[in-house]
């Protein structure tokens, strides 16, 4: 059987991703900051499919819990095939109405979270010669507006070069660019989601399955909805500066900052 690393397991995308891993007969390792959240996720999944389920505490916000996920991941004898890079969150405000401290804790768990773990994996994985990758960004990436898509759009642009620079050698990689998805995260940031267009969300247990399909036909980037995959065709084509003032706005009134 092979084996899952999940970052952010416990709620939201991460969650579908180990409910449809474990479905599908891999082991998982659960990553996420609450033990006893993870503790609960990891009987009942061990419970309802079979699998083995393996806890690891870390906050990806800190070098000792990078560090910590990233031995998992480097450790030969216990090898990971598919890392999942899913742990992330928003802030509430406009530039310069978060504070400093914020800012650089989303670019930490983001960015340099993100970084650390998938070279982490990806060595271990190309010596194998097989294993994948999926690091989970946003369709923020793609449009003028602020920190977080900002550091979404790395995410992007990191894992897709990476992914050639990889190609051949059995490992896969993928980012993953979802739109607004029902999960936990405005309400960690304190964002109503109230005045959000029913159209606009997605299932999260059929994004995680569109984003497997995805991964095994090879792609480097999967925005996994005919709907936002619309949207992005039209934000490819429209003059940046419009593009600025139309996301500056609706960013303000749907998502994070």
């Amino acid at each position: 059987m092979t084996t899952a690393l999940i970052t952010g397991s416990t709620a939201g995308i991460g969650a579908a991703f180990a409910r449809r891993l474990a479905a599908d007969g891999h082991n998982l390792v659960l990553v996420a900051r609450d033990t006893e959240r993870l503790a609960e996720q990891a009987t009942e999944l061990h419970d309802r499919h079979g699998i083995e389920a393996e806890v690891l505490t870390a906050d990806l916000a800190t070098d000792d819990g990078i560090e910590t996920v990233a031995k998992r991941l480097s450790d030969r004898r216990n090898p990971v095939d598919l890392l999942i890079n899913n742990a992330g969150f928003g802030n509430k405000g406009r530039y310069l109405e978060v504070s400093m401290a914020d800012e650089l804790t989303m670019l930490k768990v983001h960015c340099e979270a993100v970084l650390r773990l998938t070279s982490a994996a990806t060595a271990a994985m190309r010596e194998r010669g097989r294993g994948g990758v999926v690091n989970v960004a946003s369709v923020a990436a793609f449009v003028p507006r602020g920190t977080y898509g900002a550091s979404k759009a790395w995410v992007v642009q990191f894992t897709q070069g990476a992914a050639r620079d990889l190609a051949g050698s059995g490992v896969r990689l993928m980012a993953l660019a979802p739109g607004f998805v029902r999960t936990e995260f405005h309400q960690r940031a304190g964002m109503s989601t109230d005045n959000i267009p029913n159209w606009m969300w997605l299932d999260a247990d059929k994004l995680v399955a569109a984003a497997l399909a995805d991964l095994a036909r090879g792609k480097t980037l999967s925005i996994p909805d005919p709907r936002y995959k619309a949207l992005m065709g039209v934000v490819k084509v429209a003059p940046r500066g419009l593009l600025g003032g139309i996301t500056s706005r609706t960013g303000r009134k749907y998502g994070p900052q």
